[in-house]
């Protein structure tokens, strides 16, 4: 079965960096596209960045310039490298698989890592 264990999360000051890390099991992740979304206490679930199964990458407005997306395909980990973290940055961040399949099951979720930051 597929499993995604997200790590990294910790609690860091506003200005810090931090890089969280994802690793997929029980699925052919080279072919998967692959996203970090994040929650904040009372607020949906978003969409943080997302990368392709051959490279390519997209984030949302507030992540870009901050924050970058990889996968490294011979360990199966998508990273979300996180740097000038700010007090809104604060959520549960989670990887997201999307395996495409209009068949079995699409979208598989990690349970989480935490991102806390300080003023």
């Amino acid at each position: 079965q597929v499993q995604l264990v997200e790590s990294g999360g910790d609690l860091v000051q506003a200005g810090g960096s931090l890089r969280l890390s994802c690793a997929a099991s029980g699925v052919a992740f080279s072919a998967v596209f692959m996203s970090w979304y994040r929650q904040a206490p009372g607020k949906q679930r978003e969409l943080v960045a997302f990368i392709t199964s051959v490279g390519n990458t997209q984030y949302a407005g507030f992540a870009k310039g901050r924050f970058t997306i990889s996968r490294d395909t011979a360990k199966n980990t998508v990273s979300l490298q996180m740097n000038n973290l700010t007090p809104e940055d604060t959520a549960l961040y989670f990887c997201q698989a999307d395996t495409g399949s209009r068949i079995t099951q699409r979208y598989y979720w990690g349970q989480g890592t935490q991102v806390t930051v300080s003023p």
